[in-house]
């Protein structure tokens, strides 16, 4: 019996590839770091959801699909409204989306749909957010792109190209990653043929617990905790040799360098000396995987994207409630890519389990 079906093949996909000991994310074909460094957000989701990089009309049209879809039916604010406070935001988003089920979503899952569950989530997200700081919300601005627009509608400030730089980064890097169990129970819901509301409501239900959409708090505790690059190398070299973990290095499924936090570093350096928090992850990161290979020769021991996650968002000033949200809007394209890809092959998922209970006749229970 394998536990958690580990390792297990449970769906052909043409969506994307991992191998773990290469260091490699694929999406449809091309390096998931070489598409966060040269494409925009709508690029990235077009490529995932179509298969291949739009032209200039088809990016023009995908891009005018997801600004059209941004705004928040009333009875969505609404619902926000009257939502307890002390709700978290995933379930903020676990109840909206559920709501959102109507007559278009009834079909056979589809690319339109994908697109207006992907262009409201960061509405939901910054209306909710603004709400519970005493502000008024925040229109969309039409003339911005999908990532600007959600930092805009957030702070109600249009974000410096830096910012938008870093977190579009992350949020491409962040799109899909194969088989995980958000996405998983995305394709188990609409095996059933479910909907796609009911799939992403799954997926998101999933996602909100810590083992998998978990923030980043223990980077961000670390580099809150150095505070200044010349502190780094007397912080770091206590902690390794105390035997203590440095959180952001190592990963369960890249055995080498992750190819998200390539990308996030490359992303990083270009904005070097313009921010400071990113500044002082390049020099901790650096420094740590220098000190961890000399603490621990062979461990191969690299930053994974949690590491750099939790730079871009400290850089950013986006508070820690809204990392995994954050994550979810992202994520969110490749969830709809695999319940679109599953509805067009499906077979119920029906895995058995191994019965380990007691039989008739045995000893009864006291």
């Amino acid at each position: 019996m394998i536990q958690g079906l580990k390792g297990v093949i449970a769906a052909q996909t043409s969506i994307s590839f991992i191998d773990g000991e290469k260091g490699q994310l694929v999406y449809r074909g091309l390096n998931a770091k070489n598409v966060a460094l040269n494409y925009t957000f709508e690029e990235a989701a077009y490529l995932l959801w179509f298969g291949n990089l739009p032209d200039e009309i088809q990016y023009q049209e995908l891009s005018d699909k997801l600004k059209a879809n941004r705004e928040m039916p009333v009875y969505v604010k609404k619902v926000i409204d009257e939502l307890p406070l002390d709700l978290d935001m995933m379930g903020v988003l676990r109840t909206l989306i559920s709501s959102m089920e109507n007559e278009f979503f009834q079909w056979q899952p589809s690319i339109d749909q994908a697109i207006q569950l992907t262009a409201i989530i960061p509405s939901i997200i910054a209306y909710r957010k603004r709400r519970m700081k005493g502000l008024n919300p925040i229109a969309p601005n039409n003339q911005l792109n999908h990532v600007a627009n959600y930092l805009y509608m957030l702070t109600g400030e249009m974000p410096s190209e830096i910012h938008i730089k870093a977190l579009e980064a992350y949020m491409i890097l962040t799109l899909e990653h194969g088989m995980n169990a958000s996405t998983f129970s995305a394709r188990v819901t609409i095996s059933t043929q479910s909907d796609m509301v009911s799939a992403i409501t799954s997926a998101i239900g999933t996602m909100k617990g810590p083992l998998h959409g978990g923030a980043p708090s223990g980077v961000l505790k670390m580099l809150d905790e150095i505070g200044e690059i010349e502190k780094a190398e007397g912080w770091l070299r206590n902690k390794i040799s105390s035997g203590e973990r440095l959180m952001g290095f190592g990963h369960r499924v890249y055995k080498t360098i992750d190819p998200r936090a390539v990308a996030l570093r490359q992303k990083t350096l270009e904005v070097s000396g313009q921010d400071r928090w990113l500044d002082l992850a390049l020099h901790v990161e650096s420094l740590a995987t220098e000190l961890l290979e000399e603490y621990k020769p062979g461990r191969r021991l690299y930053p994974n994207v949690e590491f750099y996650a939790a730079a871009v968002m400290r850089a950013i000033q986006m508070e820690e409630d809204l990392f995994t949200p954050t994550f979810t809007a992202s994520r969110v394209v490749g969830w709809t890519a695999h319940i679109i890809e599953q509805g067009q092959n499906n077979s119920i998922f029906r895995p058995t389990s191994e019965y380990i209970g007691k039989m008739p006749g045995e000893e009864s229970y006291k």
